[in-house]
């Protein structure tokens, strides 16, 4: 998996990442997630997955708190350069709606990249699944209206090009909290704490920015259209945004992200006898 508009995909069927412009032109996706890790709060010894690792830097963090680390992705390209980036740490190539463990995790984290996994609850159970009991979920990803304007302006282009749109087809899953919330309820974790919030981005590549963002996030939307009518959509976009989203050389997307934390409950029934036994309530 790799991470954005955002970056990761087993994700995006048939989406091809380009691990080098990932590195040069978008290394906002992987640093913008620093401060989830604070919230992640690795310790040493704890054995953690990184879901959706890209290129390996938050994994690479996590090692260096103590904790046990293993990154996974769908993208080879992704895995390859981190394992070049990391040649000590365990990269695995996986699906992340169709992964296993042996053994289990203290926790789970994932940082822009379940927006890339349309089997949203295929993800959950897995992750379920590798977690211990009292094992915790720390993901932040793109929420409901994230890039909005950039993905309407997208489709206005290829609609003004006499190309047929399947809006509802969108190469990504952006979900409200209540949505995300209640899945993750209903594959049995707690939810304690969801925040949907806006984080206008600057882009990499000043006057290119746009173009590069197209190029490595926005591509599923024309991988059937020929090179040369690729890069008209492109131009219209630019043209359509540059009046709110271009200033002092630089563009800017308006990402709105989901940051979520859940834990995966520990056996109920213990607690409840052992509270009882302590009281003269009636059960």
């Amino acid at each position: 998996m790799s991470s954005e508009p955002g970056s990761n995909e087993q994700m995006a069927p048939g989406k091809a990442w380009d691990a080098a412009l990932y590195e040069s032109k978008h290394s906002f996706v992987w640093k913008y997630g620093a401060d989830l890790l604070e919230v992640l709060a690795p310790q040493p010894g704890e054995r953690i997955l990184d879901l959706g690792c890209g290129t390996g830097h938050l994994t690479a963090q996590i090692a260096a708190t103590g904790a046990r680390v293993v990154g996974i992705d769908n993208a080879p390209s992704m895995i390859e350069q981190a394992r070049k980036n990391y040649p000590d740490l365990p990269f695995e190539l996986a699906d992340g709606a169709d992964f296993a463990f042996a053994e289990p995790f203290d926790a789970v984290f994932s940082n822009a990249a379940l927006h890339w996994m349309k089997r949203p609850e295929q993800v959950a159970a897995c992750v379920w699944q590798t977690l211990k009991p009292g094992g915790r979920f720390v993901a932040e990803f793109g929420g409901k209206g994230n890039v909005q304007a950039l993905i309407d302006a997208a489709y206005n282009a290829l609609e003004a090009l006499g190309f047929p749109t399947r809006r509802e087809q969108a190469p990504w899953y952006f979900p409200s909290i209540g949505e995300y919330a209640t899945l993750l309820e209903q594959q049995g974790f707690e939810v304690s704490s969801a925040l949907l919030f806006d984080r206008p981005t600057p882009l990499d590549g000043g006057a290119e920015g746009m173009r590069l963002w197209l190029k490595m996030f926005g591509s599923a939307l024309m991988n059937d259209l020929p090179a040369e009518q690729q890069q008209t959509v492109i131009r219209q976009v630019a043209a359509q945004l540059r009046p709110a989203f271009y200033r002092d050389g630089a563009w800017i997307a308006l990402y709105r992200r989901l940051r979520v934390v859940a834990h995966k409950a520990e056996v109920v029934e213990p607690l409840l006898l052992r509270y009882s036994a302590h009281t003269d309530e009636r059960w």
